[in-house]
């Protein structure tokens, strides 16, 4: 589990250049790019015995040191990546809130998109916030999981999931739900006027010269959120940089940096995985290796580890499932072991 200031901290020094002292690189500069060079390959060798693992791209101080696709769609074209989706609206949802368009984190759904609330909701649902929905704390029934099949046959996906009963206390647990991202999705829309395919176009992919194509839409043509999209490993590793840097892509800038701390800062753990959880973001390791990461089903993986100065896309299988005790602990093992000290 990561401590609250871990990763922003961590960022700042890797911006700086620091980081190479906290992982312990100047020890490293005598083992000579020889080593450095086997470490990756010893990495691509092992993630190739992953029958499940589509593509990985690693990029290490800004330098892109591996990048394999052993099947699949390959590295430059897009693949669903599933629930990694999430990271991306909540990174939306940051640059609405840097531009005004959202009035902050506490700002209650009765207040910002009354509309979206359906006649016969729990009298609790308007008092939900953005920062209940975007951390997966809203108290509802989860949509996800054994419920998704039907949430996602109903007419109005958007009502369905405001009229489901209250398990919890708003701003309580973490109930992992789709359904909180799509709710978020739809009031980004309200909010700035554009759907979320637009903003994710022109907020994220234009700036980071990446492609975010159409997607998942619901009955009412609100595009999914938090399922769905689909970018190419190479697109996926560059939104890790962005996030990495602070932001910043190529001197712009695409999100604050005061969004991007707060979003490492742990207000709840998955209890299936046991990962911390911030807007948006599973948040584990320590020190220098402390990492965020995105996660979607199948084995979809975005991690940034600001302190290692490292940045990790993993595309998978979406038809097969990746659980913690499974092929998505194979995968944390990987990076945790020998990808961090590959780069450390």
């Amino acid at each position: 589990m990561t401590s609250p200031n871990d990763l922003s901290r961590r960022r700042m020094l890797a911006v700086a250049g620091a980081a190479a002292l906290i992982s312990g690189r100047a020890g490293a500069a005598t083992e000579g790019p020889d080593t450095e060079t086997t470490a990756w390959s010893a990495v691509a060798e092992r993630a190739a015995g992953f029958d499940q693992l589509h593509a990985i791209v690693i990029r290490h101080r800004g330098e892109e040191v591996l990048a394999e696709a052993f099947r699949g769609p390959g590295l430059d074209r897009v693949a669903n990546v599933k629930s990694v989706s999430k990271s991306i609206v909540a990174l939306l949802t940051g640059i609405a809130i840097d531009r005004g368009e959202l009035p902050g984190l506490d700002a209650r759904l009765g207040d910002v998109a009354p509309r979206l609330i359906p006649s016969g909701a729990d009298p609790q649902v308007p008092d939900i916030t953005l920062g209940d929905l975007v951390t997966m704390r809203a108290g509802l029934e989860r949509t996800s999981g054994p419920n998704y099949g039907a949430w996602v046959a109903s007419r109005n996906w958007v009502a369905d999931a405001l009229s489901r009963p209250m398990v919890a206390e708003p701003g309580g647990r973490m109930l992992y739900s789709t359904g909180s991202f799509h709710v978020l999705g739809a009031v980004l829309a309200e909010a700035t006027g554009d759907s979320l395919h637009a903003q994710a176009r022109n907020r994220l992919a234009r700036p980071l010269g990446i492609e975010i194509p159409p997607w998942t839409r619901d009955p009412q043509g609100r595009y999914l959120g938090g399922n769905e999209m689909a970018m190419s490993p190479r697109a996926m590793v560059r939104i890790g940089e962005m996030v990495r840097m602070g932001g910043t892509w190529q001197g712009e800038r695409v999100v604050s940096e005061a969004w991007l701390d707060r979003s490492v800062e742990p207000v709840a753990r998955s209890p299936w995985s046991g990962l911390g959880y911030g807007l948006g973001w599973f948040l584990g390791g320590r020190g220098a290796r402390s990492y965020a990461l995105a996660r979607g089903y199948g084995g979809q993986v975005i991690c940034v580890a600001p302190g290692l100065e490292l940045t990790v896309a993993i595309t998978s299988d979406p038809l097969q499932p990746a659980r913690s005790a499974g092929y998505f602990g194979a995968l944390m093992d990987l990076i945790e072991g020998p990808v961090m000290d590959a780069a450390a």
